[in-house]
């Protein structure tokens, strides 16, 4: 459990509790007095019972006021200063009740515990209205299987050059969720029709999506025979020298690796040495970016030997250390971390990184912003004429001892035919890229 929640959380008992002690004592002090003045102990009784109606339906008001803050995104101190209203006001309520008690150190505490219970109920119940929208699923790369019904996989307009026949011979496929599309198309246009007669469970294990870093292990421990994944990370390259195992990486597309903040943030663009001062810890305040009133940099990341995780310690990083991030910054899939920084969980201060066709093309119900990177958009255009800075290849990595059937998928996979359905799919071909 981090601080904040041991303050939200363990103040207000605090306060609980030392308001309980007080209205003990309170209450043994009337009972003592109830023979001297048995109207002043009702009396008292009275304001007891008004003092906790009008505390609870302070402490409604405040949250609900917390609540409609945080929805509009009003600043923290926007914020600040509805809950001491509403402090404000559970105090003159009390007192104007009180009057001729003056129990000052009962009122202030009681004000306070109305404070605390009210700010976490209004924060609860804004998380409760998010949790509560409902919104396009994450890319669940299952909608792109081969040879299923409606499945969206892009096809070609003409038959292709090869087509295998045998299902037992056939290539096994894996790599990225955000390439899953491209060699789902690869595997649609070359394999046998008769594909579509097996269960999708089945055509899975043939065209699978493990994610980059078991990926890789799978094609060095010999479990797939090409895999279509982003470069290597360097503990990815050491597995397979440990192995034994020498890998070929043949580049097939280009895609933007791209960064991206929620649409409300003012930035436009970053220049890398920004990104390096960012993922270093050097920079940690968007005012050190011109953009005022977001406050600290909420710079999500990706688990390690995940594609974009390798990508922004190659293209971005590079010499320079990355920072060590908390447990809830690091983000499993890549849907969480567009999720995260996008719009509808209204994170105002976050960025983070993926890449240009998962965000645009693969992940539509969440609104984010991509960034200018050295002042260039990451369009296609852009990308296709070199002057994009992080856009890169990605690659069908095969094993140096592959089998003849996977030699020639990976060669139609280079053919004009297997290039066009790289466009298709959403992505840069190499000839495009020039």
């Amino acid at each position: 459990m981090n601080i904040a929640a041991v303050v939200l959380f363990g103040v207000p008992v605090l306060l609980l509790i030392g308001t309980a002690l007080v209205a003990v004592l309170r209450l043994r002090d009337k009972r003592r007095g109830a023979q001297k003045d048995s109207g002043k102990s009702r009396r008292q009784g009275l304001f007891l019972c008004w003092t906790v109606i009008l505390g609870a339906g302070d402490a409604l008001v405040i949250g609900f006021a917390v609540f409609v803050s945080c929805l509009f995104e009003l600043h923290w101190y926007m914020i600040a200063l509805t809950i001491l209203a509403g402090l404000l006001l559970a105090l003159l309520l009390i007192a104007l009740m009180a009057q001729n008690l003056g129990k000052k150190a009962f009122l202030a505490l009681l004000g306070c515990t109305v404070l605390a219970f009210g700010a976490i109920g209004g924060r609860e119940l804004y998380l409760f209205h998010l949790r509560s929208i409902t919104l396009q699923e994450s890319f669940d790369y299952r909608s792109y299987t081969p040879f299923v019904e409606d499945s969206p996989v892009a096809r070609l307009d003409e038959t292709p050059t090869l087509r295998f026949d045998d299902l037992d011979s056939l290539p096994r496929m894996d790599g990225a969720t955000a390439l899953y599309p491209v060699y789902a198309a690869f595997a649609q246009a070359t394999y046998p029709e008769r594909m579509a007669e097996l269960e999708e469970w089945e055509i899975r294990r043939v065209v699978a999506c493990s994610t980059t870093g078991y990926a890789y292990r799978a094609i060095v421990n010999g479990d797939c025979d090409i895999i279509f994944v982003g470069g290597p990370s360097r503990e990815q390259e050491e597995y397979a020298a440990e192995k034994g195992v020498e890998l070929v990486y043949t580049p097939i597309g280009r895609e933007a690796f791209v960064f991206f903040v929620n649409p409300k943030n003012p930035v436009e663009g970053l220049s890398l040495e920004q990104l390096r001062g960012i993922y270093s810890g050097q920079i940690t305040d968007w005012s050190e970016l011109g953009a005022q009133g977001l406050g600290e940099i909420l710079a999500f990341q990706r688990e390690p030997g995940s594609g974009s995780q390798t990508a922004l310690e190659r293209y971005v990083m590079q010499d320079t250390p990355l920072m060590p991030a908390d447990r809830e910054q690091v983000i499993d899939g890549m849907g969480g971390i567009v999720e995260q920084v996008s719009a509808y969980r209204n994170h105002r201060n976050a960025i983070g990184y993926s890449f240009r066709f998962y965000c645009t093309g693969l992940m539509k119900g969440f609104d984010v912003k991509l960034l200018e990177i050295n002042g260039v958009a990451p369009t296609v255009e852009n990308i296709e004429n070199g002057s994009y800075p992080l856009a890169s290849c990605f690659y069908a990595v095969t094993r140096a001892d592959a089998d003849e059937n996977t030699l020639a998928l990976l060669a139609w996979i280079c053919s004009p035919q297997g290039q066009e359905l790289v466009e298709k799919a959403g992505y840069t071909p190499l000839d495009a890229a020039g």
